[in-house]
């Protein structure tokens, strides 16, 4: 498939919207950040993107879920924090958005056989070594390495129709819907790429999204990252961001997960819950006397795709959201 040109309006948003954005002198140039920066950098470029592209979004759509033990109708100072993967929707989103890749012809059976090589090694190994996600998050990188954002956004919607849309888990779905019911705004915070998670959350009606933010150049990806993947510490740090940005106190926002990856994130708030938990967050959870809620039925559910934390979120994100963070810190 042949890659398009680079975008003749290097001005042009990669969100599709109006302002200028420009590229600082150097600034891809700069010497690696130690991880602890990258998480910062990560976190808060994602909610920077994530306030951005949630002006875009539709408003939610009238349902009635189950009620949780709370939100606070009106409390608009507090808001919703989901995770998404196993949380919000079963299996990884990045599994379904490779397999619509895929399908799409934008790699080859080689490639294909090259991620299941990283996946059997990541869950052999049990521990996420820095080394091989690195390697895992390269390879994700190529894949998209020349293609414009605009075309990723659009082939993400046909793939959220054919892969995603029926496996929302209902029961998480009401938790947010309730949050939204009671004027609090719903984000969800996931690895994946931030315009992927924000075409998941426009579809569920929520607020936003914050998510992986990847180097894009005149609406062309270039193959880089801004930070690491929003993962983890990243994801507090994403969270940390917005909501100074958003003048919400934490100690009165939710957050939902099913990882102990999360646990960084779920600890900010002080309505953590714990979603369809794995084993580590289940005994976390309950020396905490955090809520549980597991919407699975029979044994644990198998979580399918490269974990999120492998840095395929790499596949897609903005580079505005950084821009516009730096010229901010100027």
């Amino acid at each position: 498939m042949a890659h398009p040109s680079p975008d003749r309006h290097p001005g042009r948003s990669p969100f599709g919207t109006s302002p200028s954005w420009h590229l600082p002198t150097g600034w891809f140039a700069r010497r690696r950040r130690p991880a602890t920066a990258r998480s910062v950098l990560a976190g808060e470029a994602a909610a920077e993107a994530a306030r951005k592209t949630s002006q875009e979004l539709p408003p939610a759509p009238e349902e009635a879920p189950e009620e949780p033990e709370f939100p606070v109708v009106g409390d608009v100072a507090a808001a919703a924090f989901f995770d998404l993967d196993n949380t919000v929707m079963q299996g990884a989103a990045l599994f379904h958005f490779g397999r619509g890749l895929y399908k799409r012809h934008f790699f080859h059976k080689r490639d294909l056989a090259r991620f299941a090589w990283q996946q059997i090694y990541f869950r052999l190994a049990g521990s996420e070594n820095p080394e091989h996600m690195a390697d895992v998050r390269n390879s994700a990188l190529s894949i998209v390495q020349g293609h414009r954002v605009s075309e990723l956004m659009s082939i993400g919607e046909e793939i959220y129709d054919e892969y995603m849309a029926e496996r929302v888990w209902p029961g998480t779905r009401a938790l947010a819907q309730a949050h939204l019911d009671a004027g609090q705004k719903v984000w969800l915070v996931t690895a994946a790429p931030v315009e992927t998670a924000t075409i998941i959350a426009r579809r569920l009606g929520l607020t936003g999204a914050l998510g992986t933010v990847a180097e894009s150049v005149g609406g062309v990806y270039t193959g880089k990252l801004v930070g690491e993947p929003l993962h983890g510490p990243a994801k507090a740090e994403a969270v940390r961001a917005l909501a100074a940005a958003e003048n919400l106190e934490l100690s009165r926002c939710a957050a939902y997960s099913d990882s102990a990856n999360d646990i960084p994130m779920l600890s900010l708030v002080g309505h953590p819950y714990a979603i369809n938990p794995d084993s580590r967050l289940r005994k976390h959870a309950r020396e905490q006397g955090w809520r549980l809620r597991d919407y699975r039925t029979g044994r644990k559910a198998v979580k399918i795709g490269i974990p999120a934390a492998a840095g395929v979120g790499a596949l897609a994100g903005g580079a505005a959201a950084a821009v516009a963070l730096q010229r901010r810190r100027r």
